[in-house]
């Protein structure tokens, strides 16, 4: 299957560089959509789009069996690249800086191998606008496409992610928790404004938010399990416009980092306890939560599937080491429906300097995406072959 895709890779390198050029963010992946979809049809392979509003699910086998899906994600950044190359993004302000168009271009390739394959069962193929960012309603490409049906009747679901400071030829899987839940909070602390020159007279939200921000900082460390990851970090605070004027609200921006269901609910309920304080001393608050991805679970069965693969095809010298990440990804609601994993890629030039996704500078060895598109159809093919 190795030789095979690396045969693919000029193909997957067009792809992947068609992709690039032109970024589209959220859901209004348009141009991807119909890319992938004719793509699709060019090598036969049934499919349907508008899926998750612009997603799109292509099918490969017979539909008699079990059910093994790949998902890919399409969607890029609101970041402007500043790479000098030859596929560089021609829109300004938008960058694929995550590596979702080697996703989309090495899923792709994976249809292209799996489609020459006696199928017994189905290989389900899912192309998933918006795993950046939620529409209006706080809901991101993954959920949107098991509304529709996407996950409907899967047996196991994999998906790979590059990594920057892996290189190339290399893959690593992780068991059981990888990724983190994800949620936000807005706050206002609300005082009462009056001249600097007389704080008595006010109520100083600054001051009041100065006590509430301390509290938060020690949430972590004083108030959660050492044992348990959780990270709660502050990303904006905002309040006051001049040196001499108390102004009447202080405006707060955090994110909330777990790995536990229920330490996810204890740090939301802490972010709420600290935010009293402010009361406890004469003023006020109003706060918003918003809640994102849940923690990513790799099922260690599929994991080790993963594994056993790239030994075959790579030799386990290029198996790296484990990791986890208190970085999210939506893919985690799909390992709710059913059991799966998502593999780490490495794209680092061998000797080059690591590249970290969501920079300006990002850009990957495209001697990997061969080595992604093997390991997506030989996983799958062995997946569907045991379930059956």
């Amino acid at each position: 299957m190795l030789a095979k895709a690396q045969a693919l890779k000029p193909r997957l390198v067009e792809l992947r560089r068609a992709i690039h050029r032109n970024p589209e963010l959220g859901f209004d992946v348009f141009q991807t959509a119909e890319l992938v979809a004719r793509a699709l049809g060019e090598i036969g392979v049934e499919c349907q789009t508008g899926v998750g509003k612009t997603g799109v699910v292509g099918y490969i086998g017979d539909g008699d069996g079990p059910v093994v899906a790949i998902r890919a994600d399409m969607d890029a950044l609101p970041i402007q690249e500043i790479n000098e190359v030859e596929y560089k993004s021609q829109t300004p302000g938008k960058m694929h800086a995550c590596g979702h168009d080697a996703h989309t271009a090495m899923l792709l390739g994976a249809a292209m191998l799996l489609a020459k394959e006696k199928i017994a069962g189905q290989i389900r193929l899912l192309f998933q606008p918006s795993e950046e960012v939620a529409d209006a309603e706080g809901i991101s490409g993954a959920p949107r496409m098991i509304a529709d049906g996407a996950l409907k009747g899967v047996d196991a679901v994999i998906a790979l992610h590059v990594d920057g400071t892996l290189n190339a030829g290399t893959v690593a899987i992780e068991d059981g928790k990888v990724a983190a839940a994800v949620d936000s909070f807005k706050a206002h602390v609300i005082g009462t404004g009056g001249h600097g020159a007389h704080p008595d007279r006010a109520v100083d939200p600054i001051w009041l938010a100065t006590q509430a921000l301390n509290a938060m900082y020690a949430v972590p460390s004083r108030r959660i399990d050492p044992l348990l990851p959780s990270v709660l970090s502050l990303g904006v605070v905002r309040g006051g416009a001049a040196s001499n004027v108390i102004p009447d609200s202080v405006y707060i921006e955090g994110t909330l980092r777990s790995m536990d269901d229920h330490i996810r609910e204890k740090l939301l309920d802490e972010v709420k306890r600290c935010l009293e304080i402010a009361r406890a001393l004469g003023g006020d608050y109003k706060l918003d939560i918003e809640r994102g991805y849940p923690p990513m679970h790799n099922d260690p069965g599929v994991a080790e599937e993963f594994r056993r693969v790239a030994r075959d095809l790579l030799g386990e010298s290029n198996l790296g080491p484990p990791e986890r990440t208190m970085g999210a990804e939506d893919f985690s609601y799909m390992l709710r429906l059913a059991p799966g994993a998502m593999l780490r890629l490495g794209t680092k030039a061998p000797g080059g300097k690591p590249k970290y996704v969501h920079t300006p500078d990002w850009d990957l060895d495209e001697n990997a995406l061969p080595v992604g598109t093997a390991m997506l159809a030989e996983t799958a093919l062995r997946l569907l072959r045991s379930r059956q």
